[in-house]
C-alpha cells in the first residue's frame, strides 16, 4: 500500500514539474455599470434625452389636469346637470382618457427607443475606450459582466472611466 502512495505521488510530483511554465497574464476587470453611472457622456445623453422630452411630457400633465377638471366637474355638478350635459361631459372626459392613454403609450415608446439608441451608442464607446486601455497597457484579457470578485489590483474601472471623460472633453460624444 505504501509503495503504490509513494508511487502515485512521485508520478504526480514529475507531471507537475514537468508542465511548461506558463506566462503571465495580464488581467484586467471592468465595472460597466459604474461605467454607465458615471461616465460623461452617460450623463450628457441622460440630460439630453430629459431635455427633448420634456416638452411631451409637460403635455401629457397638462392633459391629465384637464381630465380631472372634467371628472370634477362632473362629481361636483353631476346632480344638476340634465341628462344630455352630463352625457356629453362623461363622452368628453372618456374621450380625453383614450387620447390620454394612446399619447402615454407614444410617449414610454419614443422613449424607450430613444435611451436604446443612445445606450447602443454608450456601450460602444465603452467597449471601444476598454478596448484602447487594453492594448496601451497590453492586458491580455479585461472581463466584464459575470465576475464575482475582483481585487483593486486588476480592477481597470477608472482607467475606462478617463479615456471616456478625455473621449467626452475632446469632443466624440
Amino acid at each position: 500500500m505504501r509503495s503504490t502512495n509513494s508511487l502515485l505521488l512521485g508520478i504526480v510530483s514529475l507531471t507537475l514539474m514537468a508542465m511548461p511554465v506558463q506566462a503571465d497574464t495580464k488581467v484586467g476587470v471592468v465595472n460597466t455599470v459604474r461605467l454607465m453611472e458615471e461616465a460623461p457622456q452617460a450623463k450628457a445623453a441622460q440630460s439630453k434625452i430629459e431635455t427633448e422630452f420634456a416638452p411631451r411630457e409637460q403635455e401629457l400633465v397638462t392633459l391629465q389636469k384637464s381630465i380631472r377638471k372634467l371628472e370634477d366637474r362632473l362629481s361636483r355638478d353631476g346632480a344638476v346637470m340634465s341628462e344630455k350635459e352630463s352625457g356629453k361631459l362623461e363622452r368628453e372626459i372618456l374621450s380625453k382618457r383614450r387620447d390620454l392613454k394612446r399619447t402615454q403609450d407614444e410617449f414610454r415608446d419614443d422613449l424607450n427607443i430613444r435611451k436604446n439608441e443612445v445606450l447602443s451608442t454608450l456601450q460602444r464607446q465603452m467597449y471601444e475606450s476598454t478596448v484602447a486601455l487594453a492594448k496601451e497597457k497590453k492586458f491580455d484579457i479585461i472581463l466584464g459582466q459575470g465576475v464575482v470578485y475582483s481585487s483593486d489590483s486588476v480592477d481597470v474601472t477608472n482607467m475606462v472611466l478617463d479615456k471616456l471623460k478625455a473621449s467626452f472633453k475632446a469632443g466624440d460624444k
